[in-house]
């Protein structure tokens, strides 16, 4: 039961990569957000988080390998443990060691209260270490730009109680990522921590650069004499324009690179390229003139690209 590794589709043998894509993967097929009509979407959402919640951090991953976590990341029995507390206790009574953690589920925390207080006689028992619980956790969706995403920025939320909040998207933010927020979910009990806020985040694509990894794709328009001739041109990149030079008889598909042009991860961290895909574009309207001149170009120099092509074909 609650097998994060089943959650996701995924076997032990899983890498970091694998875990990281299944889980984005499967967000945006159960987002109760993005699905207000499905009934078991937020059922699966919160399955799919928790499963992510313990398999992307090796150490916890590890732990449940152990077997000594199970998939929602509670502590599993321990016999030895169990039998160290009991004889530790001056009344020989068993009482579990720390008194209510912070992370404990709500339920479980009221549970535990009334059944120290039927074996003390109707009086709380909290172990002397007071009624404290962390506060429930909450989840959010936000729809940022891909330039937002891709260098960073700050937008706002406005949560259910009218307030708004501020989010920072970090520079290279992924779609689907989820952002945790310390201490901006519920409010605690009894003087226990907030919760946490967790913003999963959905990158709206851009009309001219597309993302892989971190590096940036960009189909470049070219003109016959720019292909022809080679030239320098001004390509959009996602920190504004910059000069590139088109090698003398390029042909449309060729794919030119810029190095550090693409997405990077903070200060000090090396960024990803843009690669820009050139593309031969003739003109809307083809003159006499242009047309003569490469009617006679043709003629004193037949050139047939496809030769190649057909006779690999016929191989």
């Amino acid at each position: 039961m609650n097998d994060p590794y089943d959650a996701l589709g995924l076997t032990k043998t899983a890498t970091a990569d694998e875990i990281k894509k299944a889980y984005r993967k499967l967000v945006r097929t159960s987002h109760p957000d993005l699905f207000p009509d499905d009934p078991g979407a937020e059922a699966r959402f919160k399955a799919i988080s928790a499963a992510y919640d313990i398999l992307k951090d090796p150490d916890t991953r590890a732990r449940y390998d152990a077997g000594e976590i199970d998939g929602l990341g509670a502590e599993r029995p321990q016999q030895r443990q169990y039998y160290r507390d009991f004889a530790d206790t001056p009344d020989n009574s068993y009482r579990p060691s720390g008194g209510f953690g912070a992370g404990m589920d709500p339920s479980d925390l009221f549970e535990e209260l009334l059944r120290r207080q039927g074996r003390s006689g109707g009086r709380a028992d909290t172990g002397g270490q007071g009624f404290a619980a962390q506060g429930a956790d909450a989840r959010y969706t936000l729809e940022v730009s891909f330039l937002d995403a891709a260098r960073g920025g700050e937008t706002r939320i406005v949560l259910p109680d009218g307030q708004g909040l501020a989010v920072k998207i970090p520079a290279g933010t992924e779609d689907g990522q989820t952002l945790r927020l310390r201490g901006k979910g519920g409010p605690g009990y009894g003087g226990g921590p907030a919760g946490d806020a967790y913003i999963t985040v959905f990158i709206r694509p851009h009309p001219v650069f597309r993302r892989d990894g971190n590096d940036i794709h960009v189909t470049l328009p070219i003109t016959i004499a720019e292909a022809v001739l080679g030239g320098k041109v001004t390509t959009p990149t996602i920190d504004g324009p910059v000069g590139l030079t088109i090698p003398a008889g390029a042909s449309s598909g060729r794919v030119l690179r810029l190095r550090g042009r693409g997405v990077g991860h903070g200060k000090g961290k090396s960024k990803g390229d843009q690669l820009v895909e050139l593309k031969i574009v003739t003109p809307p309207d083809i003159d006499d003139a242009l047309r003569a001149a490469l009617a006679a170009h043709l003629k004193s120099h037949p050139y047939d690209p496809r030769t190649d092509l057909m006779k690999g074909a016929e191989a």
